[in-house]
């Protein structure tokens, strides 16, 4: 077999001869459909053609040149995505070159994601297995025919969503609280104007976390509250941009014991926070010009003998007294301490949290869509755009204070359930009260603008796609890297 392939996505009624040593419509042409444009992500992959090398062509379907923008990108991610899935089990192939004149940026991103596959078995040696000493590359390299700086920017991103996909993925065995700081440490060395800090627990009480530390209590695994700090703005003074990332690296209910099937995608309820600090990563790594605050609570969730019980009640950072009405909904406890803190410590122009945070959520928007609640109009539509752009989505849910009376507990401010209907809201609401300052009072503008995102239902494919394999999806990432670069006007 050949050391190395093109890629090249195919438009039947405009593309020609697009390299000097390959012609694709000549090779369609030899197809039994001939010209007749097939579904987008058909392919066909030609050996010794040209010689001693491997082609694949890749339908971009019928109509490619008249679709819009938005269209057009997710068009290649398929078309680029499928060649790839052709292509990365063949013996011997190493490198590959595409054709990413259409959008370097799309094809960058379905290459990279598409030749992602997590496994732990030793034959192949897995490149995830957290023992290695030296990195493992990557079976297949890839390189646009053409140079471009759009081709170098969608890797980083795929490499982004990639790094969540990992970190989800792996066991919360090896992936506690402390293995993730350390983890996500080595991920960052080398990085510019960086700063990593580690917390502990003695820290969080001394803050008066006491509802994040509400969940800790069931484990022996020692929780840590990590911060990001990227200072890429010319004024390192400048008012922050904030994410917040729900880390609970393993949730098994707590006394409020879930049911066994299927518990452990359980590992992956630390989504948010590997969303957050991938995130974080490709936008040091982009060294895009804004100042950027990362906060994650970390804990597992476990129904050990000194854990929270329902009906126990703690007061959180803010003062507000907060009753556990079901141990099971932990992600909002850890969460509205994370918000506060964050909110009041850096006073940033924007806060973010995203969490695997409701079983509702997936209920309501599948596996499609992100939720999105916040109280900010522009800051929603920012989102939704950006989320448009990578096809990385969102879906705005209601915010609205009329749920408020199924949070409102008779022996506390707030309790963390509010019952089945409208449990996803319900969730934001509890904990909008935490994000300081992203209402207006006495008349006065929000502080904050606050979005909060579930990808209780995003966080795993459950069918794959061209370029996005079952498994946990590292999803909002592409979006929220996305949404800064616009922010930022990079």
């Amino acid at each position: 077999m050949s050391a190395s392939a093109y890629i090249f996505p195919y438009d039947h009624k405009t593309s020609g001869k697009v390299a000097e040593e390959v012609d694709p419509a000549q090779l369609w042409s030899t197809t039994p459909q001939g010209d007749k444009p097939p579904k987008v992500g058909t392919t066909r992959t030609f050996y010794n053609t040209p010689t001693s090398k491997v082609t694949t062509v890749s339908s971009l379907g019928d109509g490619f040149a008249f679709k819009s923008g938005d269209q057009r990108r997710e068009i290649i991610r398929k078309a680029v995505g499928s060649a790839v899935r052709d292509l990365r089990n063949l013996e011997g192939l190493k490198t590959v070159a595409i054709d990413a004149s259409a959008d370097p940026h799309a094809a960058a991103v379905a290459a990279h994601l598409a030749q992602y596959k997590f496994t732990l078995k030793t034959s192949p040696p897995s490149r995830f297995n957290p023992n290695l000493k030296e990195p493992t590359p990557e079976k297949l390299s890839f390189t646009p025919l053409k140079e471009s700086p759009e081709w170098d920017r969608g890797l980083i991103y795929a490499q982004a969503q990639n790094l969540a996909r990992t970190l989800m993925e792996l066991p919360a065995n090896m992936m506690t609280p402390t293995k993730f700081c350390e983890r996500v440490s080595k991920e960052f060395e080398g990085l510019d104007n960086i700063e990593l800090i580690v917390r502990d627990e003695v820290w969080a009480a001394e803050k008066n976390m006491n509802v994040f530390l509400s969940v800790t209590q069931g484990t022996s695994e020692p929780a840590k509250f990590l911060e990001i700090h990227y200072k890429g703005a010319g004024d390192q003074k400048a008012q922050p941009l904030a994410f917040v990332g729900k880390g609970i690296t393993f949730d098994s209910g707590g006394i409020s014991l879930k049911p066994g099937a299927g518990m452990k995608a359980m590992r992956a309820d630390m989504g948010g926070a590997a969303s957050v600090v991938s995130s974080a990563w490709a936008i040091a790594k982009l060294k895009l010009p804004i100042n950027l605050v990362v906060s994650t609570p970390l804990t597992e969730n476990m129904p050990g003998p000194s854990a929270t019980k329902p009906g126990d009640i703690f007061y959180a950072m803010n003062g507000k007294s907060v009753e556990v009405d079901n141990t099971d909904a932990e992600g909002r406890l850890v969460l509205s301490d994370a918000i506060y803190y964050t909110a009041t410590e850096y006073k940033p122009h924007t806060l973010i949290d995203v969490a695997t945070l409701t079983g509702a959520c997936g209920i309501a928007v599948g596996e499609v869509y992100s939720a999105v609640f916040s109280t900010s109009e522009q800051l929603w539509k920012d989102l939704h755009a950006a989320g448009e752009v990578e096809y990385d989505r969102f879906w705005r849910l209601p915010l609205d204070e009329e749920y408020g009376p199924q949070i409102y507990s008779s022996n506390a401010d707030l309790q963390n359930t509010g019952g089945r209907p409208a449990g996803a809201s319900t969730a934001a609401l509890f904990l909008k009260a935490f994000a300081e300052g992203c209402e207006g009072k006495d008349g006065k503008e929000p502080t904050l603008k606050w979005a909060h995102i579930d990808i209780a239902g995003s966080m795993e494919a459950t069918r794959p796609t061209p370029y996005q394999e079952k498994g946990m999806t590292g999803r909002s990432v592409r979006a929220l890297v996305e949404y800064v670069r616009r922010l930022t006007n990079a």
